[in-house]
């Protein structure tokens, strides 16, 4: 099963869109005769390119073989047939599930269809980190909302800018490399969120420009104060929400178009609000080497709240946190 954890983690978020990372290992006596994972929406899922890589030699094998996967196997037909179906036309011996898929299409349903095939059942082998592989999905389905990730970056004595005016350049924190992992979480999200302040303070370019090869995400400016639209003259392809500050019913606004994954860089103040809110997933925190005396304050988290892990990179630490 932590293989086929690992086949389903090499699936691209903004290939598989809306639909789970999956991976799934067929194995007949302790020996690995298939894999796959699932590539993008729309083409084979995990069970299906798992049980066509078995080699031509082999396949008389599948009958009596056991099937690893993170997620139960689909019930339904959508883009693709039911993988449940398709696993019992294959006479799959026994298949091991990571763990059950929350989509009401499934919830269940697909597990059922094994069993009623004659296909053994098992449930729950490594599941939180089946869940984890999927937990953009799992999210959505559970919450019926985007996955939410926190970033920020902060001077090692706790602020994230100076006070400045508009025309002064902001503080830089980050170092060149963990503003290529910048770029590169960025291309992992749908979108982006940022406050009407950070817009006009920063004027942000919010794109993938470092690291090529990952869409640049869209990008949102929430401005509670019902202000003009002309901050975004120069971003036509910016997109202004205006006149709420009901976070709750903003991101459900985003998940009803198609948003799965969200990342909020700011301001100060706007990530406070998710916090305040609890509404996160992931928080990454940047502590850079630089001290600022006084400026802006980071956000601040509540004191109960542990790092998951650190990485130290360049001096500085990135500090992950995650419910």
């Amino acid at each position: 099963m932590q293989l086929a954890i690992y086949l389903a983690s090499r699936g691209e978020n903004f290939e598989v869109n809306s639909n789970p990372k999956v991976g799934a290992i067929l194995v007949y006596n302790d020996t690995i005769i298939g894999q796959g994972y699932h590539i993008r929406q729309g083409d084979n899922h995990a069970e299906v390119n798992c049980i066509a890589s078995v080699p031509q030699r082999l396949r008389h094998l599948i009958s009596q073989s056991t099937m690893y996967v993170t997620l139960e196997p689909c019930a339904h037909q959508g883009r693709t047939p039911s993988c449940a179906k398709m696993l019992v036309e294959q006479k799959v011996k026994k298949v091991v599930v990571g763990t059950l898929d929350p989509f009401p299409k499934v919830a269940g349903k697909g597990c059922e269809i094994l069993r009623e095939g004659g296909v053994e059942v098992s449930v729950g082998l490594l599941e939180e980190q089946c869940k984890a592989v999927a937990k953009i999905f799992m999210t959505n389905q559970l919450l019926r909302r985007p996955y939410i990730t926190l970033k920020w970056a902060e001077s090692s004595d706790g602020y994230i800018d100076y006070h400045r005016s508009a025309s002064e350049p902001a503080a830089k924190i980050s170092s060149p490399y963990i503003q290529l992992l910048t770029h590169k979480l960025r291309g992992e999200h749908d979108a982006i969120l940022i406050g009407r302040g950070t817009a006009i303070m920063d004027q942000p370019r919010l794109n993938n420009r470092l690291y090529p090869g990952l869409p640049s995400p869209k990008v949102y400016v929430i401005d509670s104060h019902r202000e003009s639209d002309a901050l975004l003259t120069p971003k036509s392809d910016w997109h202004l929400i205006k006149g709420t500050d009901d976070l709750s019913q903003v991101v459900s606004s985003l998940y009803d178009q198609g948003i799965t994954s969200l990342l909020v860089e700011g301001g100060a103040k706007i990530i406070q609000s998710f916090l305040r809110a609890n509404l996160w997933d992931t928080i990454r925190r940047e502590v850079g080497t630089i001290q600022l005396g006084d400026g802006v304050k980071a956000p601040q988290l509540p004191s109960s709240l542990s790092p998951s892990h650190i990485d130290y990179i360049d001096r500085h630490q990135l500090i992950y946190y995650t419910k």
